[in-house]
């Protein structure tokens, strides 16, 4: 293959949050996963130091918190102050005690050095919920809920900028789900009252892409919005976890932009693409197995919805497929990067996480590899490339007795404005053979990183 790069062409700059990642109160991704009081890995604030020097060794820039599904009857006011109230989550079926609210979430992100970004109950909650919230975070000192946070012991504002109105409420599975003309409404009101507390605060909303859906949801809202929100997990895991096997989640990395090219040509059709960025902020490989909890008939005893969710913690199941379709998605972010500001890699931690965390330490995974290599060795600015004379390869499609050509060869160029340093993400996605790739339009000294396993 040859892969020529025009590096006096920069197409883009693109944002170091498309390097980020996502928590939700779901098994064991916030107690036992960054939250542990008491654990001898713990700080005195009860965080995981182990997961926290991990988390910042790959420079997270943003997280994405509480949910998730969680986050639909989820009422944030019972986990901040001193009298925290357990809830029953009703969306995963178990008890939250509420020790890790609002404010060990700000205060996670000031350790870490991200931007927190917070997702609003859109489903069982209201819009005054939801813009009180705001208000406790922001506002200095105006107002019953900013006064409950001085008084809760923290004085300054939080700022959070990064606010989501609503995680999937388009889907039969949410809690409190709207259909397109009732949730173009609620996001244009939830909007509306959010800004009149803090003008500065950044909104997205849920969107997919479905022409309807977000037709409805940008004509009403679209000007009171800075980001659309869509998810994406292409290995779905739900309530069979039978993974795709490494040819098939080669096909799958063929897609990986599909959906983002659909809703970037409706922003541009409706004018929208230099005002409404895309937050890509849920996204994985593989689904999170949770059998029977999202279903019409809902598993009746742990057996058959709760422990089977330990699945998700074997390790091995997380392998050089899911370290390839991670790069091949980060290349896809970054030809979009004009338009995609954010991306959130679901979850962080535990689950399907790029980060295992057990009593006694952690397993960084092969898609935590991935994220130290983008996010500390590619440059801030998308150089125009394009290659040709590339080999294809034949990937079986799960689920279908089809076939599909996939290219063995997936790269993108980038540019360090400070250093000067060009640097090339060049992905082999052949299982057994290696790709001869003659770059051209650039000279110099050349350093590789490899990531690499003895087998798929």
């Amino acid at each position: 293959m040859r892969l020529k790069i025009d590096a006096q062409r920069k197409l883009f700059k693109r944002d170091i949050m498309i390097y980020g990642h996502f928590l939700e109160h779901f098994h064991r991704q916030i107690y036992g996963g960054v939250f542990e009081p008491g654990s001898p890995l713990s700080d005195d604030d009860g965080f995981r130091v182990d997961v926290m020097d991990a988390l910042k060794k790959i420079r997270v820039p943003v997280i994405r918190w509480p949910g998730g599904c969680f986050v639909s009857s989820y009422h944030w006011k019972k986990a901040v102050g001193a009298n925290r109230v357990a809830s029953f989550d009703k969306s995963w079926r178990v008890e939250d005690d509420n020790s890790f609210g609002t404010d060990e979430f700000i205060k996670l992100c000031g350790k870490l050095g991200c931007e927190p970004y917070i997702c609003l109950n859109a489903g069982t909650g209201s819009i005054e919920e939801m813009s009180d919230w705001v208000e406790y975070c922001n506002l200095d000192h105006e107002g019953e809920f900013a006064k409950w946070r001085i008084a809760n012991g923290h004085r300054k504002p939080y700022e959070v900028k990064y606010w989501s109105i609503g995680n999937e409420n388009y889907g039969a599975w949410e809690l409190g789900a709207k259909d397109s003309d009732t949730w173009s409404r609620l996001v244009e009101e939830s909007a509306k009252l959010i800004t009149h507390v803090d003008p500065n605060v950044e909104l997205t909303a849920a969107a997919l892409d479905d022409i309807d859906w977000n037709v409805k949801l940008l004509t009403r809202a679209g000007e009171r919005l800075k980001w659309i929100s869509i998810h994406g997990y292409w290995d779905g895991l739900w309530n069979v976890d039978e993974p795709a096997d490494y040819m098939q989640v080669m096909a799958m990395s063929g897609h990986t932009g599909d959906a983002l090219g659909r809703v970037r040509g409706l922003l541009k059709a409706m004018n929208l693409d230099k005002s409404v960025k895309i937050a890509y902020d849920e996204w994985n490989l593989r689904g999170w197995h949770h059998p029977a909890a999202h279903t019409v008939e809902q598993g009746k005893t742990p057996e058959e919805y709760l422990y089977p969710r330990d699945r998700n913690d074997i390790n091995s199941t997380y392998t050089m497929a899911d370290a390839v379709f991670t790069a091949c998605f980060l290349n896809t972010m970054l030809r979009n990067a004009d338009v995609v500001g954010m991306a959130n890699f679901a979850p962080a931690v535990n689950t399907r996480g790029a980060i295992y965390v057990y009593p006694e330490g952690i397993v960084k995974r092969t898609t935590y590899h991935v994220f130290d290599m983008f996010a500390n060795m590619m440059g801030d600015t998308v150089l125009d490339s394009w290659a040709s004379n590339g080999e294809s390869m034949i990937c079986p499609v799960k689920g279908s007795d089809r076939f599909e050509a996939t290219d063995c060869v997936d790269a993108v160029a980038t540019l360090d404005i400070d250093s000067g340093k060009i640097c090339v993400s060049l992905i082999n996605r052949h299982p057994e053979k290696e790709q001869q790739v003659i770059v051209t339009g650039v000279s110099g000294k050349c350093r590789s990183y490899t990531l690499c396993g003895n087998s798929p």
